[in-house]
């Protein structure tokens, strides 16, 4: 079991920044891949960017490339989200999560249904 609790969200400018953290309970935590998802309103939930149990591997959706960023520190059970240049686009609940469904690749990754485990969600609000 694993209990994900966000933070870290808030009201920011356009080209402003922000930074998600995600802090996990549970000593299994270095063992899941971790995802982050946003959702708009009126949307459906969509992949932003994920990253493997050691942080050696990371994935990004394209519209966040070169501005998000994806860390982990095992240590301290967290996960992290830097946002850097935001727009008004990127206005969404985010959600970080814990892959449970076993295997690997961007497919996996990318889909809700692969995450067994779901934080509360941290409002995140861009204007222009």
């Amino acid at each position: 079991q694993v209990q994900l609790v966000e933070s870290g969200g808030g009201l920011v400018q356009a080209g402003g920044s922000l930074r998600l953290s995600c802090a996990a309970s549970g000593r299994t935590f270095n063992s899941y891949t971790m995802g982050w998802f946003r959702q708009a309103p009126g949307k459906e939930r969509e992949f932003v960017a994920a990253i493997t149990w050691n942080g050696g591997d990371t994935y990004y959706t394209d519209s966040v490339k070169g501005r998000f960023t994806i860390s982990r520190d095992n240590a301290k059970n967290t996960v992290y989200l830097q946002m850097n240049t935001l727009k008004p686009e990127d206005t969404a609940v985010y959600y970080c999560a814990a892959k449970t469904v076993f295997g690997s690749g961007w497919y996996l990754y990318s889909r809700p249904p692969s995450y067994g485990y779901w934080g509360q969600g941290t409002q995140v609000t861009v204007s222009s």
